[in-house]
């Protein structure tokens, strides 16, 4: 009488798999908290590009008139030049608070950081309240957001790097200015790499348009 051999494999086979298996997922593991230790948080550096992107749109969506609002020409200029007010970076309505009524005045001299959204040294939405709390002052979710900081810079768009095709492109300077180049920087931790920057432009599709 023939038995056929049993198949499949032994304790001894299956010992040796486990412990295999187990010594590569442990080294799997210590590599992937290597990293994450080394690593920014990434739920911090989420929370600081949505604030980064928030400040972007708001100095994007300003107005970039030739004049300043209350200019009597400000509805017929073609040219800084022809403004008894000029739109100039740096220069600031009176009295003028956020959302500010021009693109230029989100600084107060160009090519510089400035902490235009920040107040007492934190960091306020569109309507004046400090991010990441609600309507009572609490802190909405388990981190303030307080230690969230984040800069705007405007800067003029010069002839080495213009804005736009040969032909058509763009340049800007203080007495004209076609174009600015706006640059967020949001800083989220004490970290050389803690930050996230964005940078955009601004052109003046609608320089008469008054609100």
């Amino acid at each position: 009488m023939f038995f056929e051999r049993a198949r499949g494999v032994t304790i001894i086979e299956l010992i040796l798999f486990m412990v295999i298996v187990g010594v590569a997922a442990a080294g799997v593991i210590g590599v992937l908290n290597l990293n994450s230790t080394a690593s920014a948080d990434p739920l911090r550096r989420k929370q600081a590009l949505m604030i980064a992107e928030a400040l972007m749109e708001e100095v994007q969506l300003a107005r970039f008139t030739y004049c300043a609002s209350s200019d009597p020409n400000a509805v017929d200029a073609t040219t800084q030049a022809a403004c008894n007010t000029p739109v100039q970076v740096g220069v600031r309505a009176a009295g003028a608070t956020r959302p500010y009524g021009n693109v230029a005045e989100y600084a107060t001299v160009a090519g510089q950081p400035q902490a235009t959204f920040a107040v007492n040294n934190v960091d306020r939405d569109i309507s004046g309240n400090p991010f990441g709390v609600d309507g009572t002052g609490a802190t909405m979710g388990n981190t303030s957001l307080a230690p969230i900081t984040s800069t705007v810079t405007l800067n003029y768009v010069g002839a080495q790097a213009p804005l736009g095709p040969a032909g058509s492109a763009l340049t800007s300077s203080a007495s004209a200015l076609n174009v600015l180049q706006i640059t967020i920087i949001t800083t989220y931790g004490s970290g050389a790499g803690d930050f996230v920057r964005l940078d955009g432009y601004r052109t003046r599709y609608a320089p008469q348009v008054l609100p």
